[in-house]
Parts: structure tokens; C-alpha cells; sequence
């Protein structure tokens, strides 16, 4: 669903104009469309219904609360990856018992504040981090209910920063080294190994590594049975991929081709399937808002300097990713374009939205709309530069709320501590 689109000349948020949204919030912005966060959820849930699947959604893609929330309503639980992302999610109202907890390096701390909330499961990625869950599940007399996080080295054919399912990533445990992983874990007394889970990477196009990560974890799950352990769920990950650049190739694979593809691939395995979505869920159901300070022509190329920044949006600078950028007022049609460089007034060369893109002209105080902002943009934004935190808004229909507001230069400053002998 694209909730963004021009109406009357201009653009909206389903029924609310994103004018409105910069006049009366300020820029730059993050803007998300309920209608939208929903309708991703419905399709991904109703897919997964046929499998009789748990979804997870992954907290990371965008923790604000409001976002959780929402698809907390809609009966997701929460795959998280810090005890900071844990609170998020109890906080939005996702009951602990449908809570994952992954990530490659918890503390101890993190495992037992997880431990004390009766997460569902902790998906464990070593040997060491075996010893230390037992350790602290120990401490608190508790047994934890564990899947370990198998790295089947498959190349997810994605950007080679978010690719997690390789032998030189530092996901999992690798897997020729499963089964000794799994007789581990059977050995300590305060884990209960209940599953197995993979996560091959984000913004994957193509079904086929999928399907041979599957393949490698069936082979594997047969072995384990055989070693007497009871393997009961199977933790798929997430990863999959959205439509960032509208006039290109990039098409992902439909929900559904996928989850025909997981019920061939998982037929009488006998396991308990849960998924993990993220950006396929929040990715195009949010823009970035920002207006342009001005236009400076170059003897080498023309820039168009907004204040929507690498810190806002570091996603174009990080992997190179392409973002289609669009005036907020529609251009007449058959409009003379440039090629111009859109960038940000932080004081470095790497600080772009886009380079060498096609626009029609823009000037001071025109509005643009950053599409596909909701995943991996204001939750991965920074104030390098001492710039505040840009707000985030959801509308719903013809209404909107501030989701986060705009962090103040005085928040921003007054968090720093001068020591008294300075």
C-alpha cells in the first residue's frame, strides 16, 4: 500500500497533506502512515495464518513505541535485540511470553532482566553465551527456553552490511559446529533447548537463499533428533525486501510465493514456525520530510542543500542505498529535469540523500518527500553536528500525532556534564 501520493497538486499522508505536517511540526520530519503499518501487517499475518505461524515483528526496523503498538494491536509479538528494545516492547503492551530476544552479544544483565520477564525464548549465537545463560539462569533458579541461532552460510545475495548468513559474519554458530553446539546445551542444567532459528540478512530480493537455508536446517534438524533432542520450533528470521527505487528491477518476492515456498520446504518437519518481519512491515509506510535551504550551482554538478541530513537518514551514505526523493508540490507534467546531488549541511562529503539524480528544479523553501524512511531511518539517526533528533508522526485518516517529538538544542546540550574541577 503507498499512502503517500499526490493529490490536488499536492502531496499527502492518506488524507493529510504533508504541507500541513511541515507548517505545523517543522522540518526535517519523519512521517508514517498507519493505514499503511497495518495493511503490511495484515498481509504478512494473513500469509503466515496458513502455516499456522507465530509473527514476530523485528523492533529494530523502528522501535517507536506507537509503531509496536500498533502492530501489537493487530496480534504481533516482538523480536528484540537489547534489554533497551525489550522495555520498547513491554512498554508498547507486547506481553513478555511473545517476546524473542536475539542478538549476537547480550550481557549478562541483559539475559537476566529477560530471564525475570519470562520472555517466550532467547536465541543463543555461541558456546560462550551458552555457559553464561546457564550461569545466570542458575543464579535465579530459573530454566531458560533456548533455540540456537544456526549460521547455515548462505550467501543472502544482499549488501554485504546487513548479509548475517555467511561462515565470516559474526551471527550464529556455524553450521558444522551445530551438533556440538546442541550437545552443549543439553549438558547444563538450566537451559531447556526448545528449537532452532537462522536470520540470513535484510533486504533480501530472492527466495532461493531461503530455500537452501531451510534445506540445510531440515538436514540438520534430522541429525539433532537423532541425537536425542527435541527440536519442536523452527525460528525463520525475517530479512525480506521491499521496492526502494520505483523505476528500476527491484521486485521483491511476493508474501505469498514465499510462504507457499516455506510450507514445501518445512512439510512434515513437524515444527512451530514464527517469522520475524521488520522493513517489510515499516520500510514504504514512511517518508522523511524536509525543506531545502537553498540550490548551489557547481561548475561540476548543482547542489540542492535540505535540512534533512546523514544524521537524520544515514542509510544513503552507510550502503550506498538509493531512496526515490520527490517534491511534496507536484511538478506540471512533462517538467524539465537537472541532475543535481541532494545533500545535507553537515560538514562532510559523505553527508547526501542522493547523488547524481534526476529533479525537476527546486528552490528555497520547497518541500521534498524521502520515500521508503520507515525502517532502518529515525531509529539508526544520530545529532552529529550537535542537531537534535528529528520528530516522528503518524497520521491515521485525516488526524496525525507527534509520535516523538523534536529533541530541543537545550535537551541536547543539557544531557553533557561538566565535571566541577574543569
Amino acid at each position: 500500500m503507498d499512502a503517500f501520493m499526490y493529490r490536488d497538486g499536492a502531496m499527502v499522508a492518506e488524507n493529510v497533506a504533508l504541507e500541513r505536517i511541515a507548517r505545523e511540526v517543522g522540518t526535517p520530519a519523519f512521517v508514517y502512515s498507519l493505514a499503511a503499518l497495518r495493511a503490511n501487517y495484515r498481509a504478512f499475518a494473513t500469509a503466515a495464518a496458513a502455516l499456522n505461524a507465530e509473527v514476530h515483528y523485528a523492533v529494530k526496523a523502528n522501535s517507536n513505541l506507537a509503531v509496536i503498538r500498533a502492530f501489537g494491536a493487530l496480534g504481533a509479538g516482538a523480536d528484540i535485540v537489547s534489554v533497551g528494545e525489550l522495555r520498547r516492547a513491554l512498554a508498547a503492551g507486547i506481553e513478555a511470553r511473545n517476546i524473542v530476544f536475539s542478538g549476537v552479544g547480550k550481557k549478562p544483565a541483559e539475559l537476566r532482566e529477560a530471564l525475570q520477564a519470562n520472555v517466550r525464548q532467547i536465541n543463543v549465537e555461541s558456546r560462550a553465551e551458552l555457559d553464561m545463560l546457564d550461569a545466570v539462569a542458575g543464579e535465579l533458579g530459573r530454566t531458560a527456553e533456548i533455540a540456537i541461532r544456526v549460521n547455515p552460510d548462505v550467501d543472502a545475495r544482499t549488501h554485504a552490511k546487513i548479509t548475517t548468513g555467511r561462515k565470516e559474519n559474526k551471527f550464529g554458530i556455524d553450521i558444522d559446529l551445530a551438533r556440538d553446539a546442541y550437545g552443549h546445551a543439553a549438558s547444563k542444567r538450566h537451559l531447556r533447548v526448545v528449537g532452532i532459528a537462522m536470520h540470513i540478512g535484510s533486504q533480501i530480493l530472492s527466495l532461493e537463499p531461503y530455500r537452501d537455508s531451510i534445506r540445510k536446517l531440515r538436514g540438520l534438524i534430522s541429525e539433532l533428533r537423532s541425537d536425542g533432542h527435541r527440536i519442536d520450533r523452527l525460528d525463520l528470521g525475517g530479512g525480506y525486501g521491499i521496492v526502494y527505487r520505483r523505476d528500476s528491477n527491484e521486485r521483491p518476492f511476493a508474501v505469498a510465493d514465499y510462504m507457499a515456498m516455506v510450507r514445501q520446504e518445512t512439510a512434515g518437519l513437524g515444527c512451530a514456525l514464527s517469522f520475524e518481519p521488520g522493513r517489510a512491515l515499516v520500510g514504504n509506510a514512511g517518508v522523511l520530510l524536509g525543506e531545502v535551504i537553498l540550490v548551489k550551482p557547481g561548475a561540476a554538478r548543482t547542489f540542492v542543500v535540505v535540512d534533512a541530513a546523514m544524521n537524520d537518514l544515514i542509510r544513503p551514505t552507510l550502503y550506498e542505498a538509493w531512496h526515490d526523493i520527490v517534491p511534496v508540490c507536484e511538478p506540471p507534467a512533462g517538467a524539465i529535469t537537472s541532475t543535481t546531488d541532494i545533500v545535507g549541511p553537515i560538514c562532510e562529503s559523505g553527508d547526501y540523500l542522493a547523488k547524481d539524480r534526476a529533479m525537476s528544479p527546486l528552490a528555497a523553501g520547497d518541500l521534498i518527500a524521502v520515500k521508503s524512511a520507515g525502517a532502518y531511518s529515525a531509529v539508526m539517526a544520530s545529532t552529529y553536528n550537535t542537531r537534535p533528533l528529528a520528530p516522528e508522526v503518524l497520521v491515521d485518516g485525516e488526524r496525525y500525532e507527534v509520535i516523538r517529538p523534536r529533541q530541543s538544542l537545550d535537551e541536547l546540550i543539557g544531557a553533557d556534564r561538566i565535571p566541577a574541577w574543569l
